[in-house]
């Protein structure tokens, strides 16, 4: 049952945030433990049984678990979500959503990460600014994919919204979000933010400030 859903991982985690927002777009309930860096829990016996990368999120359902945040949105919409049009049914629609999905994971994030941490998660007297206006550079060349992508479309797969703008719409607020370096302007991709950001679940767990 739906009621057995429990979701490790800390609030302030991009992944753990996808989650919860595919969670409140399918009004799936769940509980959720803190878990990861200053909560702890992901090194212990217990939890590395559970998920041996020692990463979040980690639902657990019942007797199943399952780690990695896009394989834990998939599974929501297939055993939950049936029905909703935020992961298609056809082969070519939901195949367009995994490539994002997959490409979120592969491209994505190893360039969002070293911004963030840089200008988020760093004290200011120990940033390296030279650094981080690079590394905003090259983020910058992956980000012009979404730019282009949004040129002609409403969301990421079209008219309809899909779990490919949870995926990338969650990185997406911490790219306009971060302050102190340059960046490009990109106004579809603004105008989409300010779209997807109306949706209730990215203002409750993907719009409060960042840490």
């Amino acid at each position: 049952m739906a009621g057995q859903l429990t979701i490790w991982g800390r609030a302030n985690s991009v992944n753990v945030q996808k989650v919860l927002w595919c969670l409140a777009e399918l009004d799936i309930p769940y509980q959720r433990i803190d878990a990861g860096m200053a909560f702890g829990k992901n090194d212990t016996a217990e939890y590395l049984a559970m998920n041996p990368n020692g990463r979040v999120p980690t639902l657990v359902d019942g007797d199943y678990v399952l780690w990695e945040s896009n394989s834990i949105m998939r599974y929501l919409n297939l055993a939950y979500g049936k029905g909703s049009p935020i992961y298609p049914q056809d082969a070519k629609g939901r195949a367009s959503v995994d490539r994002w999905l997959d490409w979120t994971l592969s491209t994505l994030q190893p360039v969002d990460r070293p911004v963030f941490w840089g200008l988020v998660r760093t004290p200011p007297e120990k940033r390296d600014m030279v650094a981080l206006q690079r590394a905003a550079d090259d983020a910058a060349v992956v980000w012009r994919v979404v730019e282009a992508q949004l040129a002609s479309r409403r969301y990421i797969e079209g008219d309809a919204f899909t779990i490919a703008d949870v995926a990338i719409g969650a990185f997406a607020r911490r790219w306009f979000g971060v302050e102190g370096v340059s960046k490009p302007k990109q106004p579809n991709m603004a105008r989409w933010l300010a779209l997807i950001s109306e949706r209730p679940g990215y203002q409750k767990f993907i719009a409060p400030p960042m840490s």
